[in-house]
C-alpha cells in the first residue's frame, strides 16, 4: 500500500467521527508523497507558500519523525 493510499484511508477513518484539522506527516513520508502526482498537484496547487499548503483542504504539518502519518 502506498503512502497516499494510507493517508487517504486515515482521512476517511477520522471523517467518520469528526472533521480532520491537520495532517501530521514525517519529512521522509512527505518526500515520498510528493513523488505521487495526485498528491503533488493538490498540495502545490493549494498555496504558493509552503507553510500554508493543504491536502484535501486539510492543513499539513511536517514533523521530524521520519515516516509519520497521522490525522488529527
Amino acid at each position: 500500500m502506498s503512502y497516499l493510499e494510507q493517508l487517504d484511508q486515515l482521512i476517511q477513518q477520522i471523517k467518520i467521527t469528526k472533521e480532520p484539522e491537520k495532517l501530521l506527516i514525517g519529512y521522509k513520508a512527505y518526500m515520498e508523497l510528493m513523488n505521487d502526482r495526485k498528491f503533488y498537484e493538490d498540495v502545490v496547487g493549494s498555496s504558493m507558500n509552503p507553510n500554508k499548503r493543504r491536502y484535501k483542504k486539510i492543513k499539513i504539518k511536517i514533523t521530524q519523525d521520519d515516516f509519520q502519518l497521522d490525522v488529527i
